[in-house]
């Protein structure tokens, strides 16, 4: 990257690098590390044409938050909706952060007109750290 004054460093990190939860010590720990290691990363070459920043998704409509949604669903009687508002209300407003938003933000920080954004971390968890 410093050779083509060029770069594009994208960590993924979560919510839990902005804020925390109880019972998530050794998570939270290392979504606050990985934000850090961003804004140190993002410093150091910061005139070569690279930049680092950071994304911090909350719940996810992926499959391993549907198998959690599911089971929730069959635990209460509840149905996959019910469940879904259930679980994902308990952290953040919104509730259906989709992957293609997660791809959307990535595209947009790496092109140029993310050339000057480095060292930030951006929240795409439906309002949770806005609490």
């Amino acid at each position: 990257m410093k050779a083509r004054k060029w770069g594009r460093i994208i960590n993924i990190a979560s919510a839990h690098g902005l804020v925390a939860s109880g019972q998530k010590v050794a998570y939270v720990s290392a979504k606050h590390g990985l934000v850090g290691l961003t804004k140190v990363v993002a410093i150091e070459p910061a005139n070569n044409g690279i930049t680092c920043n950071a994304i911090c998704p909350g719940w996810v409509l992926t499959e391993l938050i549907k198998q959690q949604i599911e089971s929730r669903a069959k635990a209460n009687g509840q149905s996959f909706d019910q469940a879904k508002v259930s679980l994902l209300s308990e952290k953040q407003p919104m509730h259906d952060t989709k992957p293609e938003s997660i791809g959307a933000l990535t595209v947009f920080l790496c092109g140029d007109a993310a050339a000057t954004i480095t060292g930030s971390a951006y929240s795409i968890g439906g309002g949770w750290v806005a609490q």
